[in-house]
């Protein structure tokens, strides 16, 4: 898991940095807002994670931090679209910080469900 760990990272890294930088001018973002960057934050954890997880001695106590942000990370992304679906009945899917949201959240589901596969693999094969 350490690999799909910083693969995952460098994604939310770039997810981040596309929100507060707005390379090329695609997300239309004319003010750099700092909680941008918290997928960047997020990534860089997961990417010192999958560093550290390449030592025997860490991969199991590390992994289960990595799931552990992971899952911060999908509640913290999704947080405000849910809000705003419960609220006013539709997400705005055209504003950027929502799509930007939503891309966090899937990232960091997909990285949890391939921790907890990879978790009972690593249960079932100790037995």
């Amino acid at each position: 898991m350490a690999f799909p760990s910083i693969v995952i990272g460098i994604g939310l890294l770039l997810i981040g940095l596309q929100g507060y930088f707005d390379f090329g001018g695609v997300l239309g973002v004319k003010e750099h807002s700092p909680t941008a960057l918290i997928p960047a934050a997020i990534g860089a954890v997961l990417i010192v994670c999958g560093i550290l997880a390449r030592d025997d001695r860490l991969r199991k106590h590390v992994m289960h931090v990595a799931a552990l942000v992971g899952v911060l990370g999908f509640f913290g992304a999704i947080w405000r679209p849910a809000k705003a679906l419960a609220t006013e009945g539709t997400v705005d899917l055209s504003a950027a910080p929502v799509r930007l949201q939503l891309m966090t959240a899937l990232l960091c589901l997909v990285f949890v469900a391939m921790c907890v596969q990879s978790f009972v693999a690593a249960r079932r094969a100790r037995t």
